[in-house]
């Protein structure tokens, strides 16, 4: 039978509890008991001393709950925790709290009418990794995913090791079969995403974003849905990690899609969450069990009106109570043209929200020299997008300036193509807004981490 402890509370009567305990003991090997709280029906004695004569099992007390809970699944290492108590002691809020670390545990976390499971990941077996993760969509973390490629290219390189990092990229258009491009020797520019998306294919997933931009060797794959702890329904990720095992390669970079989850297990992962969201979806529900899994945070949007600065820190604080020793470095996303933009009157598409969009604009405009004369932020909004296009003189702009994301291929470079207009590809680049000169540091951290992790296991 598998493992399990319960969570139980003092609102029941001793009696009502052992008797669930004994029924749940046909199915489960039940280790121990968790009291999380409750005093009504309990005496003082049993409150001071709730133990193995009142329950029939071994039972853990503490005034924090999460105290007792947390050493209950170190000490005991639960394949199952199984909640018995109820409202008013955990309510739903609390509930999904424990979840997440039961979760982070590996154990399942079952309750009269629910289960949740911990994602399952695949071990690869000959190369060190890195997973990035996410709290959701168009907070950047493919941005930061080919900022830490970079980054470790860079550390590998200086370092005197074989410098190649490959990055395993999953995303809700990617191919049927894991699609491998050489960043490094194929040059990705507009004419070949265009012949991507002619041939019906996704030309702005992320895989080739990180290809196009970070010239990096990249493996596309596919998911489609997201659990809410992050375990995709289908994937081809797995393929696409035996696919990764086959290449010379340093170090393999897995990058999730949205909220879902890569499901391969990494020596290291790095969160990217974004201050623009709410804080109870990044501190509590299972937002609380990605920063439980995770080494570090990157958090971006850090900027008004996507968050005040209150906000920013409330965040940051939260995350560092839920996860002590996770590093988190606060950013914001300002673009870098793929190519040369001076002196040009610029048409800039971007996925950014409409709030900032003018601002993301006037810091191309003083950055690169340039003219920034038209502003889309509908580049994930193709009706929007087209009528915006419709109404952009020919003559008005130089260049198109546009990250790939979305419809920046099929729309845009397409719109381009048409008029004869030059596309310029630009990348998201996450810039600190708190003490400086910590995030490459950190990447390279990671890098160092993560190799040592996987020698330390034999792989």
């Amino acid at each position: 039978m598998k493992r399990a402890i319960a969570l139980i509370d003092g609102e029941h009567y001793p009696n009502v509890i052992r008797e669930a305990l004994q029924e749940l003991s046909d199915r489960y090997q039940v280790d121990a008991a968790v009291l999380m709280g409750g005093t009504e029906k309990l005496n003082g004695a049993m409150a001071e001393d709730a133990g193995k004569k009142y329950y029939a099992v071994p039972v853990m007390f503490d005034p924090d709950p999460l105290k007792a809970f947390t050493a209950a699944l170190r000490r005991h290492r639960p394949q199952v925790v199984v909640d018995l108590s109820d409202e008013p002691v955990l309510g739903y809020i609390q509930r999904f709290h424990y979840a997440s670390y039961a979760l982070a545990a590996g154990a399942e976390y079952q309750g009269a009418d629910f289960t949740f499971l911990p994602p399952s990941f695949y071990k690869l077996s000959t190369k060190p990794s890195i997973s990035v993760i996410g709290t959701g969509k168009r907070i950047g973390k493919t941005a930061v995913s080919g900022f830490l490629a970079r980054e470790v290219r860079g550390h590998l390189s200086r370092s005197g090791k074989d410098g190649k990092v490959v990055v395993v990229a999953m995303g809700r258009g990617g191919p049927p079969e894991p699609e491998l491009i050489s960043g490094e020797k194929e040059r990705l520019g507009a004419a070949e995403l265009l012949s991507f998306s002619r041939q019906g294919k996704h030309a702005a997933s992320d895989y080739l974003e990180d290809a196009a931009l970070s010239s990096v060797t990249t493996i596309g794959c596919r998911r489609c849905g997201g659990g809410m702890a992050g375990m995709p329904f289908v994937s081809n990720v797995v393929e696409g990690a035996r696919l990764a095992e086959t290449l010379p390669a340093a170090l393999v970079i897995f990058e999730g899609s949205g909220s879902a989850l890569p499901p391969v297990s990494a020596d290291r992962v790095l969160c990217v969450a974004g201050a623009n969201q709410p804080e109870d979806y990044l501190l509590g529900y299972f937002g609380a069990y990605r920063m439980l899994i995770s080494d570090a945070v990157v958090l971006t949007m850090c900027e008004e009106p996507l968050a005040s600065p209150e906000k920013v820190e409330r965040i940051a604080t939260g995350i560092r109570s839920i996860k002590p020793d996770a590093e988190v470095v606060t950013t914001v996303l300002r673009p870098r043209p793929a190519g040369d933009i001076s002196g040009a009157r610029v048409a800039y598409f971007s996925t950014a929200p409409a709030e900032i969009a003018g601002r993301i604009a006037a810091y191309v405009a003083e950055t690169f020299d340039c003219s920034v004369d038209f502003v889309s932020a509908e580049l994930a909004r193709r009706d929007r997008l087209r009528e915006a296009l419709a109404g952009l003189k020919p003559a008005a702009v130089d260049i198109f300036l546009t990250e790939i994301k979305a419809a920046a291929v099929d729309v845009v470079a397409e719109e381009a193509d048409s008029r004869g207009t030059r596309i310029v590809f630009c990348d998201n680049v996450p810039v600190e807004t708190g003490a400086p000169g910590r995030l490459a540091p950190l990447m390279e951290d990671l890098a160092r981490q993560a190799m040592a992790e996987f020698g330390r296991s034999d792989g």
